[in-house]
């Protein structure tokens, strides 16, 4: 009934954000809950499914304010995850999800949290020449979000960042493919059509901005993101292929923010969740853990000039419930 803490283990800060997003998600537990438990205890010492359920066990039985994941990290050591250094929390994620999907021994489970987290894209290429076109369906765990237009405009808001990922991008000079029909190169129409949302949405801001040099930097400019968000409000018929009962459920409500501070090379992670039972919003930082007001959430939209603040990296929304 309380919201526990998580030890820092040394820079698990990024792996306790994503555990605590998690772990609050009713719908996941849901799914946790159901899994079947490794007969031996070498596979229930590896079997990543199994010790996250210990964890939220262990923190839900326990009177301390904060305890200590080191058994589940232990055990995604095994699986090649490493510890102590630093992590990107979009990749930390699909790492995550990846192992859970891999572990969960029942179908109808795997289904499930397949269908709670997938996105469902469908890519169109045209040929501007001809009637040539290529459909292609693919599954995204996030909405890689960008932050910079084509000519490294700012976009000011979430609903920008959304609209320039379905907007049409025309394939032209060395970009041009080649066109079955026409049998040569020729200009193309790409886009992106928005088939199915899940039920827990995550959005994945492109924050570090890697240079020709290498070098990567962190875009900490103010990106305002709503607490109701409506995709039927958002995207435009076109950059739809779904029927009106899918649409139906485009609306979203803010479940969490995953933020960073500092820089690319060195960082914090923490997250802001709003807990599903009570309606409140905390901030889960490692072994802190505070009730806080939308107005703190909303100071990590950015700033230009201010580096070191806390901005959202991820921003997971959750289906209203239907009225």
């Amino acid at each position: 009934t309380e919201a526990i803490g998580l030890y820092n283990l040394g820079q698990s800060c990024c792996l306790n954000s994503l555990l605590q997003v998690f772990l609050m998600n009713i719908h996941f537990t849901g799914i946790l809950r159901r899994i079947t438990v490794p007969l031996s205890p070498a596979q229930r010492r590896n079997n990543v499914p199994y010790q996250m359920l210990l964890l939220l066990e262990k923190m839900q039985c326990g009177k301390c304010k904060a305890v200590g994941p080191t058994d589940l990290a232990c055990c995604l050591s095994e699986h090649r995850v490493k510890l102590f250094v630093q992590h990107d929390a979009a990749q930390l994620f699909l790492t995550l999800w990846n192992l859970l999907k891999k572990q969960m021994k029942k179908p109808e489970l795997v289904a499930e949290l397949r269908d709670l987290y997938t996105i469902c894209i469908q890519e169109h290429l045209a040929c501007q020449n001809c009637s040539f076109e290529i459909k292609s369906n693919s599954a995204m765990l996030t909405l890689p979000l960008p932050v910079l237009d084509a000519n490294s405009q700012r976009l000011k808001t979430l609903k920008d960042c959304l609209q320039y990922f379905f907007h049409p991008e025309e394939l032209t000079g060395q970009n041009m493919c080649f066109c079955q029909q026409c049998g040569r190169k020729t200009t193309f129409l790409q886009s992106m059509k928005l088939v199915h949302l899940p039920q827990t949405l995550t959005l994945h801001l492109k924050r570090f901005c890697f240079e020709r040099s290498s070098h990567t930097h962190k875009l900490s400019h103010s990106l305002p993101f709503p607490q109701e968000l409506d995709f039927n409000e958002v995207l435009t018929e076109n950059q739809c292929q779904s029927d009106d009962s899918e649409k139906a459920t485009w609306q979203y409500e803010l479940f969490a923010v995953v933020a960073h501070s500092g820089s690319s090379s060195c960082g914090h992670y923490c997250a802001y969740i709003r807990s599903l039972t009570e309606c409140k919003w905390y901030c889960f930082n490692d072994s802190e853990v505070c009730q806080v007001s939308w107005d703190d959430v909303k100071c990590t939209y950015g700033h230009s000039n201010l580096y070191w603040r806390e901005t959202a990296y991820l921003l997971i929304y959750m289906k209203k419930q239907p009225q």
